[in-house]
């Protein structure tokens, strides 16, 4: 038959107390016994009669239990535990008050025994608040308290108190702009075509002295939070707003809204452009440029609309400088302003000389440029409106050049009424051809529309 588990449990506390208290306490007994005399006979019948000796040994087993069941008390009843950073609930009117010097976080410490700390840092009520309920706008000292779990454990916040300054709440409504983080991150032929926003009035809150720091309100649409990245228009969800000084530093103030959606729209403007060798200095002497032959003639280029719409041609310079002999060069194309992304990024060009010869180009006229709309210019001469040209190249080249293919003009930025004798400037079409006006200066006179 199986043992009864309560007459299980009660013989193995005799056994225990038997073996470590009755049995260690018998032998001490007897040890001693023999060391005294026949007087000490009657004593030892007393001690002899097992009823006796096991009264003796549990009153011994109960003080001991006794004194140290108290020591247990003592310990358990000055045990302590910390709970750091708890968050501080402040229990004012938040549409009417801004409060300053209130710290986020507190520390609590809790006193008792285990099992009620225990209870306390497991039970869902705890909480610490301050209540400015009533308090107008003005400096304050204020009492945190502690809504704990158990009213058997005692309790003490670090702080226990703080300072506020509470502030009347003021509104001032702005214009937000749009601020793009991380556009390094965009595919490099994909540009932000355009962001919209619904509104773009946000309603800055807080303390007046807070609100006058405040120089702008940017929502940051993250290009790293775009789902994908492909040419159409995305629906960017929660943008954050952001308040910045001056000085581009966080001003710590509300923002109704706080968060807009935002619809991206992501492009792909390209254009192929031819690209064109332009020599730079003069080869050996006797010589001149016969060919310049190109490992790509074009190129598909990816940026702003803006950009795009200025370029004619991707420039490559080659410095040709004392050149003597037919050279082959490898080179790179170089990103112009506003362009994002190439086809290609570097070309083979090879230079070819033939020997220098040289003819006259004459009458080219002579036009302007960057003169003031509120202006008109005139030559002063017949002699000042056109110029003879001296050009230089392999004779085959120089042969199919005419005044067509040669422009000469004058740079009147910034000019205004008067008479001036002005440089001029001489360009043609073939880059293998060096191109000299044989007049340097022309005398113009400008005069108001």
């Amino acid at each position: 038959m199986k043992e009864n588990p309560i007459k299980k449990f009660f013989n193995g506390i005799i056994k225990f107390f038997d073996k470590i208290i009755i049995i260690p306490i018998t032998k001490l007994i007897l040890k001693i016994t023999k060391n005294f005399d026949k007087s000490s006979k009657d004593f030892e019948k007393i001690l002899s009669k097992s009823n006796n000796l096991l009264f003796i040994s549990l009153a011994l087993a109960v003080i001991t239990f006794i004194v140290i069941d108290q020591k247990i008390i003592y310990y358990s009843e000055s045990s302590a535990e910390v709970l750091s950073n708890q968050p501080v609930n402040a229990i004012y009117n938040e549409e009417a008050y801004v409060v300053e010097g209130l710290p986020e976080t507190v520390d609590i410490t809790l006193i008792g025994n285990t099992a009620n700390l225990y209870i306390a840092k497991q039970s869902g009520t705890n909480e610490v608040t301050v209540d400015l309920t009533g308090l107008k706008a003005g400096t304050h000292k204020v009492e945190f308290k502690y809504n704990q779990g158990i009213s058997s454990v005692d309790y003490k916040v670090n702080p226990s108190y703080a300072t506020v300054i509470i502030y009347n709440k003021v509104s001032l409504a702005t214009t937000m702009s749009i601020d793009t983080l991380n556009k390094d991150k965009l595919d490099d032929k994909l540009i932000i075509d355009n962001i919209d926003v619904a509104d773009d009035t946000v309603v800055v809150k807080g303390a007046e002295k807070q609100i006058s720091k405040v120089a702008t309100v940017k929502a940051l649409v993250d290009i790293n939070n775009l789902p994908n990245q492909e040419v159409g228009t995305t629906t960017l969800k929660d943008v954050p707003l952001k308040a910045y000084d001056d000085k581009g530093n966080v001003v710590d103030v509300e923002l109704v809204p706080s968060k807009i959606d935002a619809d991206v729209t992501i492009s792909s403007p390209t254009k192929e452009l031819p690209i064109k060798v332009i020599p730079v200095g003069d080869v050996a002497f006797g010589k001149a440029i016969s060919n310049i032959e190109m490992s790509e003639s074009k190129a598909i280029v990816y940026g702003t609309s803006s950009s795009l719409e200025g370029m004619n041609y991707l420039p490559v310079e080659v410095d040709v400088s004392d050149l003597a002999e037919n050279t082959e060069f490898k080179l790179e194309i170089a990103k112009p302003v506003g362009i994002k992304s190439m086809s290609i990024n570097n070309i083979t060009v090879k230079i070819t000389l033939d020997s220098v010869a040289d003819k006259d180009i004459n009458n080219v006229v002579i036009e302007s440029r960057n003169l003031s709309s509120d202006y008109r210019v005139s030559a002063l001469s017949s002699e000042d409106s056109s110029v003879d040209v001296n050009i230089k190249g392999v004779q085959s080249v120089i042969d199919t050049i005419t005044s067509d293919n040669i422009t000469a003009y004058i740079d009147l930025n910034g000019y205004t009424e008067g008479e001036y004798e002005v440089d001029v400037n001489v360009e043609g079409s073939d880059v293998r051809v060096q191109y000299a006006s044989k007049t340097k200066k022309v005398k113009v006179k400008i005069t108001k529309k």
